[in-house]
């Protein structure tokens, strides 16, 4: 069905689903950016009569493949490895590497998606890709995992490069199986290029890139509050996680004054009512970094609330901030946040909020950062690692530090330039008609392609 003939949104997601069935997380992902780009080009028959939603909607490739790898006991083991090009209109597909036994090819699919959005809004040349594994690196030695990450590579080397895709880590995916799947591409390849960003500083990685997406996150939320006459200074936070994201967001917290209240893990959550100081938060970094202990022994130490199986999104608070995973915050729990009175939701996991979660959000018209524009200073500062690369050279903490916040500014921006709606920004369809634009606009240069 040809786009300039689509009339309303159901019928488009209708015909979304019959396309790919069973891949829930992906209807997720467009039905969210799809509500609000229909609207916008219904008067644009420029995007219509090109049909580019709907290839928007079409990744230009996925690559599955078997990955055989053995383990400890010299047992043969398999796992399915995937990459999704979703679309390279801006620049080379970038996006992380995602082990987890829950990986299939609908969440890297809406992944990936929502990479080449989020890409766009950082306006730099990137576009956007996702891959991974159901591999599980927890409970596997540092031999095992080194055996997989190399198999792993040894297929993936086949379909990445530096000017074609340039993957990075995501869940699963550190510091320790970037170094082993860039020296399985050096080891097959035999050149040293900037083909995976978040590598160690010892062989071109960036300063920050730990911090940075829960660094962008809290700068988002600062831009928000400042655009509405607010500041951070005293604002009770909930976070969600325990992991990089969820600890450089509170640090972050910190810094400007506000108050992080909780975090969690996949056993339940922590609830400090005087507030994570900075001391706190060695103890969960190094718990969680070094230690690989549970939130709960944190509570134990500091005399905190540890409530078990459940997030921290009933607590009364005046900003939130996800941080753990897709869809942790269903409507029910958007609904108490409005409720117990806050006002400002900054996405740092991605499409952590369900669709019923957002429409309360939007409904109460309070500020609410999406995550293809509040968590987009990870892949910006792997764009700016990849310029390292290029130039051979590595810029200071305070310089990349300094990249980061002008970005995360520019994406805020280009978020209130395009969501204004009647005396308040609606940050969801800013940052989905702002992404949408630059794409859209590549794609119709290029004529059909």
């Amino acid at each position: 069905m040809g786009y300039s003939t689509v009339h309303s949104l159901d019928e488009f997601m209708e015909g979304l689903k019959r396309r790919n069935p069973g891949e829930t997380e992906y209807h997720q992902a467009v039905y969210e950016v799809a509500q609000s780009i229909i609207p916008y080009i219904k008067d644009k028959p420029e995007y219509r009569n090109s049909q580019i939603l709907e290839r928007l909607t079409e990744p230009d490739r996925i690559i599955s493949f078997r990955v055989c790898w053995q383990d400890d006991e010299n047992q043969i083991r398999v796992n399915r490895g995937y990459r999704v090009q979703h679309n390279n209109a801006i620049g080379p597909y970038k996006g992380g590497i995602r082990f987890h036994h829950n990986v299939t090819q609908s969440i890297l699919k809406f992944l990936a998606f929502e990479q080449t959005f989020k890409n766009s809004l950082t306006s730099l040349p990137m576009g956007g890709g996702k891959g991974g594994s159901d591999f599980n690196p927890k409970g596997k030695s540092d031999s095992e995992v080194m055996r997989f990450c190399q198999s792993f590579m040894t297929e993936l080397s086949r379909h990445i490069g530096p000017h074609t895709d340039v993957p990075a880590g995501d869940i699963g995916v550190g510091a320790r199986e970037i170094s082993y799947m860039f020296g399985q591409y050096l080891r097959i390849k035999n050149e040293f290029t900037g083909v995976l960003t978040g590598k160690g500083l010892a062989f071109g990685g960036s300063l920050i890139r730990t911090e940075a997406t829960g660094y962008g996150c809290v700068y988002f939320m600062q831009d928000m509050l400042s655009h509405a006459d607010k500041s951070m200074d005293g604002m009770r936070c909930l976070v969600s996680g325990s992991g990089n994201v969820a600890q450089y967001t509170i640090e972050k917290i910190i810094h400007l004054g506000g108050i992080p209240l909780t975090a969690s893990d996949s056993s339940g959550f922590i609830y400090d009512k005087e507030g994570i100081n900075e001391e706190k938060l060695a103890f969960i970094m190094d718990l969680k970094n070094n230690r690989r202990g549970r939130i709960s022994e944190y509570a134990d130490k500091y005399g905190a609330e540890f409530h078990a199986g459940k997030g921290p999104w009933a607590i009364p608070c005046d900003l939130a901030f996800p941080c753990a995973t897709q869809n942790e915050i269903d409507g029910d729990q958007g609904a108490m946040l409005v409720k117990n009175g806050c006002i400002g939701v900054a996405e740092g996991a991605n499409m952590p909020s369900t669709q019923d979660a957002i429409d309360h959000y939007l409904e109460a018209k309070i500020m609410y950062g999406p995550s293809k524009a509040a968590n987009a200073g990870g892949v910006a500062v792997s764009g700016l690692e990849m310029t390292q690369n290029s130039m051979r050279l590595s810029w200071s903490r305070t310089e990349l530090d300094e990249r980061l916040r002008q970005i995360m500014m520019n994406i805020h921006g280009q978020c209130v330039e395009y969501g204004q709606q009647d005396g308040w920004v609606n940050y969801l369809a800013g940052a989905n008609i702002a992404g949408f634009r630059k794409v859209a606009d590549a794609m119709i240069a290029y004529g059909v392609v």
